[in-house]
């Protein structure tokens, strides 16, 4: 899959092979959940159909991330449930040929309904098909919607459609519904809607070796928004070290118990570490850590023993839950 950050390139302006065009859908795609994945299958027929690449264009920060800002209000955005990176790896196994990553600010946010589709979807990306949902707006102040652009499809000749919403056992599904799933711990709910387990990856980073300190060492990977859908402390599992998913119990959110507390982090304690890896030998790996189950909110200690205790207490929690899920117990 090619990604793009903004239209200029111009080979998105050319279109597909030999001019083809695009066949596109616009959206923030957060979470990319089953509602979204059954939008991808539809771009991607249509986009065989017709001959040319299937391309997603989407958009960072979100939409209401700015807007949020602006008003100096950023307690007001969605919480986000994944990274762009994660965005993207999931737009790639629903087999998109091409994503299109535009910033969101000022300017674009100014544009007018008829502004933005002659700069950026004909000029700049050249569709021949545009796939939105029910729920679609654009432009300056959310003027423009599905009506207004099948209009302008009729004028310029590009087709427009439009996807009706998606439920799985009489839920809509949406992100916002997986907000909620995850906000209240629910991680079986989230799986049904995503239509597989909530992770979240990234690249192992350094941290203070804090963890190694307490007997209980961790894989730290950055959360790059303030706002995760989900925190606390979880029953996990990591992929990306061996050949086979390892056990873990990981926290997600801001450390209130250390120094440095307030940025977001996923740290993840595997129960069974890889001898071969040796202690360093996570640091720089790309990983994918499934949250599981979720056993409690963050909790501060007063005292570095204190966590000790709760860490200690926390993994005897995820050895018992994998025992109870009937899944081998990794001690």
């Amino acid at each position: 899959m090619q990604v793009f950050r903004g239209i200029g390139h111009r080979a998105l302006a050319a279109g597909g092979p030999a001019g083809a065009g695009h066949a596109l859908t616009i959206g923030n795609f957060d979470g990319v959940h089953r509602g979204h994945q059954a939008m991808l299958a539809l771009l991607q027929n249509e986009a065989r159909h017709r001959g040319v690449p299937s391309c997603v264009l989407t958009f960072e920060p979100h939409p209401r991330d700015f807007f949020a800002a602006r008003a100096g209000k950023p307690e007001s955005a969605p919480r986000r449930i994944s990274t762009l990176r994660d965005k993207l790896a999931e737009i790639e196994r629903c087999g998109v040929d091409r994503v299109v990553v535009i910033r969101f600010d000022e300017v674009l946010a100014s544009l007018p309904p008829q502004a933005f589709i002659d700069s950026v979807l004909r000029s700049g990306l050249a569709v021949r098909y545009v796939l939105v949902g029910d729920d679609f707006t654009f432009g300056a102040r959310r003027a423009g919607n599905y009506e207004t652009l099948d209009a302008a499809g009729r004028a310029a000749g590009f087709d427009v459609a439009r996807m009706l919403s998606y439920e799985v056992h009489g839920l809509r599904v949406s992100s916002s519904a997986v907000r909620e799933a995850l906000a209240a711990g629910d991680l079986a709910r989230a799986e049904a809607l995503l239509g597989r387990p909530y992770a979240i990856s990234g690249h192992v980073r350094h941290g203070r070796k804090l963890g190694r300190e307490l007997g209980f060492p961790t894989l730290n990977l950055r959360f790059g928004h303030a706002r995760p859908a989900a925190s606390g402390i979880f029953v996990a599992s990591v992929q990306g070290l061996a050949d086979k998913a390892l056990p873990a119990v990981a926290s997600l959110g801001v450390r209130p118990s250390v120094e440095d507390g307030g940025r977001v982090l996923l740290e993840a304690h595997v129960f069974d570490w890889p001898a071969a890896l040796g202690a360093e030998g996570g640091y720089g790996r790309v990983v994918n850590v499934q949250l599981l189950h979720k056993l409690h909110d963050e909790l501060k200690y007063d005292s570095l023993e204190a966590l000790r205790a709760g860490i200690a207490a926390d993994t005897s929690a995820a050895h018992a839950w994998f025992v109870r899920s009937g899944r081998p117990d990794p001690r």
